[in-house]
């Protein structure tokens, strides 16, 4: 910060955080002057949280579930209870270094036990819910994994794995868990709440292990540490602009790593409130209710969740929400307008991976351009990079390393082939394509799996799927090649309606009809099947499962599939 004599090790920290928080809504400040902080020693949860949450009775965390109970506990709370989890680990062996798998829903034990695992400096592997044991067999396996915390109601799912695992069940009765052979999670309340490390932990030790969601290939495997996402979440706390006195909503499970960006690191560094509700299935009116009567200030969801709430009539909602943001997929400009036009609030969407944080984003006080994913966040170079690696207007989105961004993780675990290959050149290179305006900001394309040719035209999904959701029909949409022997590949469109309606002739019909006056004729789309389009257990489009459908051509039509020449008198 210019001007500033630089303080050293956790001051460092929050020199930088308050910077950030001063200059919100001044982005060209905050990216000018924006310097990551040198630490040497940094443990997140000790030298931050718990000083941040001495004798702080603020409301940390509020859980709100379906059946209206709710439980609400406090900074102090929060740091005792992690204190009492982390000697409970501590006395079952868990050292620092040692690797636990933790498969939990949005339960107070899963910030506990982050709390708990990076004051010890443990390693934590989050898992979803819905993993299937294949998954889990993989994630213990090349995970090296030696300690288990889920809940009662799955472990079962590792019942067929042996060794020597501790295994720690979270949620019904002491008897219950013994039964099943697991110690019982609630055994750490009768643990002290006073904590005291063996040793200082270093910035650059490994805190996190994340198997990435597979929508393109096989599970990668991120390390993350304890300067990475605890620090490098400053980015992305000054994206969402989530003030101190903020209730922050991330719509979002444990398990990926938008969880840990908006559901634990942001709002925290920020010292807001972190708010939860929690469903056995997600009801768009019920959480809209659920977000008004609470009084949520911030929130951010993925479009899979924004397309649904602008089904509802968002009129009818008294929210007391002041920022809203998307991310997890590009966000169509068409579901923006809508909720803009009726609670004047502008959806800013951002880019990001599990392999960083926020990199690119619409900040706080800027004018949104539709479409465009925004500009690089503070501590960020991003430039785009061409097939030669050369730096152009439409490439891949990379991130200058010189200096090397505090970020931006180590590199993917034992796979130096492919760190090699992410970080050639002096760039980290995301996968992704955009479009960089002369204003700099930047339009997403897509991955670069996605984008695809058809007739020698390159041609982006997003751009096509933007379009589509514009019709009245259009819940969702997934664009993807498929295989034509004269123009190599078409555009073809698989289509979710809305409720209640029909997939019909007359419908499809209408469908192409409307899509023919948007995009430029060369990238028309020229097959439709309705469907329920497959996701991925983080919630992302299974794009890998429809281009397999689309692999090899055809003339027969699958059921709810129409193509244009069925339609000659459009």
């Amino acid at each position: 910060m210019r001007g500033v004599q630089r303080p050293q090790g956790p001051k460092a920290f929050l020199a930088v955080r308050d910077f950030l928080l001063r200059h919100r809504e001044e982005y060209e400040i905050a990216y000018r002057d924006f310097r990551w902080p040198q630490l040497d020693k940094f443990n997140w949860a000790l030298d931050y949280f718990d000083t941040y949450a001495r004798a702080n009775d603020k409301p940390a965390l509020w859980i709100v579930d379906d059946d209206g109970s709710e439980l609400k506990l406090s900074f102090a709370e929060m740091s005792r209870r992690s204190n009492q989890v982390a000697n409970l680990l501590r006395e079952l062996g868990v050292g620092r270094g040692d690797r636990i798998l933790v498969q939990l829903s949005n339960h107070v034990a899963m910030w506990e036990i982050m709390l708990a695992a990076i004051k010890l400096g443990a390693i934590v592997i989050p898992a979803a819910t819905l993993l299937t044991v294949e998954d889990l067999r993989d994630r213990l396996g090349r995970g090296k994994a030696r300690h288990i915390v889920t809940q009662l109601a799955l472990v079962e799912k590792f019942s067929s794995f042996s060794g020597d695992y501790t295994r720690i069940a979270v949620g019904g009765t002491e008897e219950q868990e013994n039964e099943k052979g697991w110690i019982p999670y609630s055994r750490a309340y009768d643990h002290s709440p006073d904590f005291k490390p063996e040793e200082e932990t270093n910035a650059n030790d490994l805190l996190m292990l994340y198997f990435t969601s597979g929508t393109t290939a096989f599970p990668k495997l991120v390390v993350h540490t304890h300067q990475s996402y605890p620090v490098g979440h400053l980015s992305t706390m000054f994206w969402i602009g989530i003030r101190p006195d903020d209730v922050h909503f991330n719509i979002s499970t444990p398990g990926w790593a938008k969880h840990a960006w908006s559901s634990f690191f942001a709002p925290w560094n920020a010292g807001a409130t972190i708010f939860v509700h929690n469903y056995d299935r997600f009801n768009a009116k019920r959480t809209l209710d659920v977000v008004a009567r609470c009084g949520v200030t911030t929130m951010c969801a993925p479009p899979t969740v924004w397309r649904l709430f602008i089904l509802e009539d968002l009129k009818s909602f008294p929210v007391k929400l002041k920022e809203l943001v998307s991310a997890g997929e590009p966000l169509n400009p068409e579901v923006m307008e809508m909720v803009r036009g009726t609670w004047n609030i502008a959806i800013r969407d951002g880019f990001g991976q599990t392999e960083n944080v926020l990199l690119l984003g619409n900040f706080p006080g800027q004018d949104v351009k539709p479409g465009a994913v925004g500009r690089p966040s503070p501590g960020h170079e991003v430039v785009l990079l061409d097939l030669d690696g050369k730096e152009c207007d439409d490439g891949e989105i990379s991130v200058k390393c010189d200096p090397r961004p505090s970020s931006l993780m180590p590199g993917y675990l034992d796979d130096a082939e492919l760190n090699a290959r992410c970080f050639a050149g002096g760039y980290y290179r995301t996968g992704d394509v955009a479009h960089r305006d002369a204003d700099g900001s930047f339009t997403y394309i897509g991955r670069t799996d996605d984008v695809f040719k058809s007739s020698d035209y390159r041609l982006s999904p997003f751009e096509l799927e933007s379009a589509l959701i514009e019709h009245d029909s259009v819940a969702e949409a997934a664009v993807v090649p498929s295989a034509d022997p004269i123009r190599w590949h078409v555009p073809k469109a698989f289509i979710t309606l809305k409720p209640g309606l029909q997939p019909t002739h007359e419908t499809a019909g209408e469908i192409f009809k409307f899509i023919r006056g948007r995009p430029a004729p060369y990238k028309r789309i020229r097959r439709i099947e309705f469907c329920e389009l497959p996701k991925t257990i983080s919630g992302k489009i299974g794009r890998v499962q429809l281009r397999s459908i689309e692999s090899e051509p055809r003339q027969d039509r699958r059921p709810g599939e129409y193509w244009e020449e069925d339609f000659p008198d459009l």
